[in-house]
C-alpha cells in the first residue's frame, strides 16, 4: 500500500506504507491518515534526521533487522533468504526529509491518507 504526503510546501512524497511505517512511528502519528502540524515539524525534522545518521552510522543493524524481518513470517516457518535491500533508510527518507524542511520553513503542514 502506498501513503501520499502532501503540504502547500513542497511537492508530494509517495513512499510504501511498510517504509513510511517507520517514520511515523518516530514521529508518533498514526499510519493511516494524520497531520504534521508546522508546530510540530521542528521537532519532527530533528527526530527524522537524527534517525537518519544513526543509519548511517551502523548501516549493518539495520540489515540484520530486515534479514530477521525477512525470515519470519507469521507462522514461523519462512526459511527462504531474500535479496538484501539495497536502498537504505537514509535514501528512502530523503524526499519526505526534503518536504519536513521546506513545511517547517514556511510554516505549513503536512498531511497523509486524506
Amino acid at each position: 500500500m502506498l501513503i501520499t504526503f502532501k503540504s502547500k510546501a513542497a511537492a508530494e512524497v509517495i513512499m510504501y506504507q511498510e517504509h513510511a511505517n517507520r517514520i511515523l512511528d518516530l514521529w508518533q502519528k498514526e499510519h493511516q491518515r494524520g497531520v504534521l502540524t508546522a508546530a510540530e515539524s521542528a521537532q519532527a525534522l530533528a527526530t527524522l534526521e537524527k534517525e537518519i545518521q544513526e543509519s548511517k552510522e551502523h548501516p549493518a543493524s539495520e540489515e540484520i533487522q530486515h534479514d530477521v524481518h525477512a525470515h519470519h513470517n507469521p507462522n514461523h516457518d519462512d526459511q527462504e533468504h531474500e535479496v538484501a535491500e539495497q536502498v537504505s533508510f537514509a535514501t528512502r527518507a530523503f524526499p519526505l526529509l526534503e518536504m519536513v524542511r521546506a513545511a517547517n520553513k514556511a510554516g505549513h503542514d503536512i498531511v497523509w491518507g486524506v
